[in-house]
């Protein structure tokens, strides 16, 4: 069921628009070597075959997992003599091209630099951290996006009538392919994989159709009730969220593995861990937002299933840290003041004294450098007057921020003139 024509390409509509690199290289006939970027399953092997076929050039594939120095060399060698011979340009496809090593890479420049092959290279990791800055200088780089689930859908339809997939021999029941397209993940060789056992399944029992049932028990996989743009989708992230809240790392365990069996975007997931680390830890653990951000950035580099792990990692990092909210309710305190209307002016000596004339006005008088103060803290008013005494930031007692109170209140004392807990002559030893 592999594409043979960009028309039967599924999914990368950015990359098929009229004028698009792809559309042009394909159509056009133009010498391009290319870098395809993007998560399992998108169609990369099938756009470098594609390619080779709608351009009428030998196609030769190089794996990174098996090949060395010598067989990149013999595939550009082999393609350059076919050349001279006044044979068909050669599209060499390298899978998985970050495998390879630095010198590995630095083989394939020559073939490249002097239009020997069409280098189509594909990579699931972030090329700007795996592939050498020469290559990349030299090729296009085309990011693939994720299939969508009406991308899955539109190949399983395929597959169950084109005389290439199962010639519609088997009918497929609806709650059925929707079990397909969760467990597809957009990734249509998985599903093309999964609807093929199934299909296998339901005609050894002498069925017509595909059920749900039997789908289930062809992968080995129930099927999980979960509709991610209804009640399932809302109903079991705001779980999730609250047993991480609640410090119960079992809980949010079972919503984490509930929602990526469905197949939820984990991108989704990451983003809402990241919202938590500041919403519901903050300070009491500095670390949390850290390792909610390097979850996100490992979905985005690693994907689905392996991101799975630095999700759970994430999950319960935050589930078992210290818990504060004292960073969300200080800026919506904060924020609550400015849309009552409390916005005075800046004093006059914090404003920027730095442009002709400025002085003249009296911006800047006065401003105390806290680097010249003892400690660092300088007593003046930073904030407007009308908000001179609020307080916002309400540090909590729990975890690292149990620190940040005790250090908070001496600062805050000193900068209004306010003294340190134990008085005057106290004041400098309480900044310590």
């Amino acid at each position: 069921m592999r594409p043979r024509t960009l028309g039967e390409l599924v999914g990368q509509a950015h990359l098929l628009a009229p004028g698009a690199p792809l559309r042009r290289l394909v159509e056009g006939d133009q010498p391009m070597s290319l870098l395809l970027w993007g998560p399992p399953g998108t169609g990369k092997t099938t756009i470098a075959s594609i390619v080779s076929q709608q351009t009428n050039r030998r196609f030769v594939e190089v794996s990174a997992v098996a090949a060395g120095i010598k067989e990149v060399r013999a595939a550009i060698d082999g393609a350059r003599t076919v050349l001279t011979k006044g044979g068909p340009e050669t599209v060499l496809f390298v899978d998985e091209v970050h495998r390879f090593t630095k010198a590995q890479q630095d083989a394939l420049l020559p073939g490249v630099e002097n239009r020997w092959v069409t280098l189509v290279a594909a990579t699931t990791e972030n090329p700007f951290f795996s592939v050498i800055s020469p290559l990349l200088s030299r090729s296009l780089l085309l990011t693939l996006e994720p299939l969508t689930d009406d991308d899955i859908r539109d190949v399983i339809a395929s597959a169950l009538v084109d005389e290439r997939g199962l010639a519609g021999e088997v009918t497929l029941e609806e709650d059925a392919r929707d079990h397909l397209v969760r467990l597809a993940g957009g990734d249509a060789r998985r599903a093309l994989t999964y609807l093929e056992a199934a299909a296998g399944a339901a005609t050894t029992q002498g069925q017509p159709s595909v059920d749900l049932t039997t789908a289930e028990t062809a992968v080995d996989r129930a099927a999980v009730r979960y509709d991610r743009q209804g009640d399932q989708h809302y109903d079991v992230i705001s779980a999730f969220i609250k047993s991480v809240r609640g410090s119960d790392a079992d809980a949010a365990l079972h919503y984490l593995a509930r929602m990526m069996e469905a197949g939820e975007d984990p991108r989704f997931i990451a983003r809402r861990l990241v919202i938590l680390a500041s919403e519901d830890i903050g300070l009491a653990d500095p670390t949390a937002m850290t390792t909610a951000v390097a979850a996100a950035q490992a979905v985005q580099l690693i994907g689905m299933p392996e991101a799975r792990l630095n999700l759970a990692q994430a999950t319960i990092a935050l589930a078992l840290a210290p818990k504060s909210n004292a960073v969300i309710t200080a800026i919506d305190a904060a924020a609550a003041d400015v849309r009552s209307g409390k916005i005075g002016p800046v004093p006059p000596h914090l404003r920027d004294a730095h442009y002709g004339g400025s002085k003249k006005l009296g911006h800047g008088k006065g401003y105390r450098y806290a680097h010249d103060e003892p400690y660092g803290i300088a007593e003046q008013q930073y904030a407007p007057d009308v908000v001179a005494d609020a307080t916002y930031y309400r540090p909590t007692s729990l975890g690292a921020e149990a620190g940040l109170k005790e250090r908070w209140q001496r600062v805050r004392a000193l900068i209004r003139g306010h003294g340190g807990p134990e008085g005057t002559k106290g004041r400098n030893r309480s900044a310590r």
